[in-house]
């Protein structure tokens, strides 16, 4: 497949995602959670985690903003389901940006990387 074909089909995901979203809404049963914004732009991502013997069982977004920020979360929640929070411990920025599959300009990233906070803020906000 041709580096065009390649981010057009990237860049498809990213709308899809924004417009329907796999894992957008409240978390019954989240036993961590955590919110953030960007304050330069205005996107706001909630992460909520349902986590069972150290797994990741389940895992919503609730927030609004521009689709990299919104498709970023549920492309996230998507990756993170079902490993174990010690797998996730070393989930970095280019993990996030791979899983996007675009190239993110710098002055996007911080929307691309506000669910790996969130993410990364509610783990810490572990129930117990």
């Amino acid at each position: 497949m041709a580096e065009e074909e390649l981010r057009m089909l990237y860049t498809e995901q990213i709308i899809d995602r924004y417009k329907n979203p796999r894992n957008f809404g409240e978390l019954k049963g989240a036993n961590a959670e955590a919110e953030d914004m960007n304050p330069i732009c205005g996107d706001r991502i909630k992460m909520q985690l349902k986590i069972e013997e150290g797994r990741v069982f389940d895992v919503k977004y609730s927030g609004e903003g521009c689709s990299i920020s919104q498709a970023s979360a549920d492309l996230l929640a998507d990756f993170i389901k079902g490993k174990t929070i010690e797998e996730l411990k070393t989930l970095q920025k280019d993990d996030v940006l791979k899983i996007l599959g675009i190239e993110v300009t710098a002055v996007r990233l911080k929307c691309a990387l506000l669910s790996l906070k969130a993410f990364k803020l509610a783990t810490l906000n572990l129930y117990r």
